[in-house]
């Protein structure tokens, strides 16, 4: 087997029931878990008519770059979304079975290891971006997300002697688990960056359309390209998703659009790959970037979930305001993220993410996400605030 694969760490998930064994909660309480990151709400209905409409589709092959309608309904979106020129359908944009076998594949295809191959990712971050460089044979760098940098990567932290060794940038804005979006003008900055040191900026923005000021969607990387007047998106790849927007996940349907120059080797190695999304996902994918309201609707439901939460929590635990995404992070009091993690679930059966799980030891030693814990508010909004109000009575209890 492939030695790198020593090098992975255990999955959060699988640390988390580590550290919940053996602990028996309350029979009385049903459990309410606001651990993984997976929609609750119901998945947009029109998309799923149109899976069952196209069955028969199931019978083909489907080629790598998809059916054009699905790369015209995406570059249509992006374009009004993120306010383009537009997109070079047969160029410029790629469907995907969903961001994280995306990212997964990127990676792989895009690092070379005949040189330094460093891949600079948010710290705390999604583990797929760590685990893909481990694999490609890469070296992660790690950028804190502090308090102080608006838990968004201490970009200035890095000095220029690592930057000529990096040859990815990941970015996640909104953030996981952060939820903290970054400004058009520090993408701008980052791009500039990239210039000067010859690296890709990969941005991935599954959740950008969980937004909670609807006046003030997230901008996103090919936006601040657009911008600049770089409409070629140079060195710039985005990842989205159908997942948060449209409450699919199970349908594992995005897409990759930005520098022509690197979807093309990235489509050749998909086809040896062999990952191209099914006829019938295909469809179904179009009815959904093709439909804002189901959107709006979802946002909606959010907003009213994350007002409740934050109301019931905010006088007992610190957080920052949530911008968008699906996420809280807050701080635990006596700051030991694990110790509070196990003793909410035997004392209220609730489980959340011990946040330095999804950190690493960097700078100074320091693991940024310990202290913290990760609430995905993912369900629906009578089990989310019966998950406050039990947090809430047990912080109470314990301080």
């Amino acid at each position: 087997m492939n030695p790198d694969l020593d090098a992975l760490k255990p999955y959060p998930f699988e640390k988390l029931a580590a550290l919940k064994a053996g602990v028996t909660p309350p029979e009385g309480l049903a459990h309410i878990p606001l651990t993984i990151g997976e929609p609750q709400h119901p998945p947009f209905a029109a998309a799923l008519e149109t899976l069952q409409a196209h069955q028969q589709a199931f019978a083909r092959y489907p080629a790598t770059a998809g059916i054009p309608e699905l790369r015209q309904a995406i570059a249509a979106w992006a374009t009004q979304r993120f306010g383009l020129e537009g997109l070079d359908v047969e160029r410029q944009v790629l469907p995907v079975n969903g961001t994280r076998e995306a990212i997964f594949a990127f990676i792989q295809a895009a690092l070379d290891r005949t040189r330094p191959a460093r891949v600079a990712v948010p710290n705390p971050f999604y583990q797929i971006y760590e685990g893909a460089t481990l694999l490609a044979g890469g070296q992660p760098l790690y950028l804190d997300c502090h308090a102080k940098t608006g838990f968004r990567p201490d970009i200035d932290a890095v000095p220029a002697d690592t930057w000529r060794e990096v040859q990815i940038l990941f970015l996640c804005s909104p953030g996981n688990p952060t939820g903290a979006v970054t400004p058009q003008a520090e993408f701008e900055k980052l791009i500039a960056l990239a210039d000067e040191h010859d690296f890709i900026i990969a941005s991935d923005e599954c959740y950008s359309e969980l937004y909670l000021d609807e006046a003030a969607p997230p901008p996103g990387l090919l936006e601040a390209c657009a911008a600049l007047g770089r409409h070629d998106y140079r060195r710039c790849l985005v990842f989205h998703s159908l997942s948060k927007r449209s409450n699919l996940p199970g349908l594992r349907s995005g897409f990759v659009a930005g520098d022509a120059a690197l979807i093309a080797p990235f489509k050749r190695y998909r086809t040896y790959h062999g990952c191209a999304m099914s006829l019938p996902l295909q469809h179904a994918s179009i009815t959904a970037w093709n439909d804002e309201t189901h959107v709006r609707a979802n946002r909606d439901a959010y907003r009213e979930k994350f007002a409740a939460v934050t109301e019931i929590l905010a006088p007992v635990l610190e957080f920052p305001a949530p911008e968008a995404s699906f996420y809280l992070w807050p701080a635990v009091p006596g700051g030991d993220d694990e110790a509070f993690t196990r003793a909410l679930f035997a004392a209220e059966h609730v489980s959340v993410l011990p946040g330095s799980y999804m950190g690493r030891e960097a700078v100074d030693g320091i693991n940024p996400g310990r202290g913290r814990v990760r609430l995905a508010l993912v369900a629906e909004l009578e089990p989310t605030v019966e998950a406050a109000h039990r947090i809430r009575r047990f912080v109470e209890r314990s301080t």
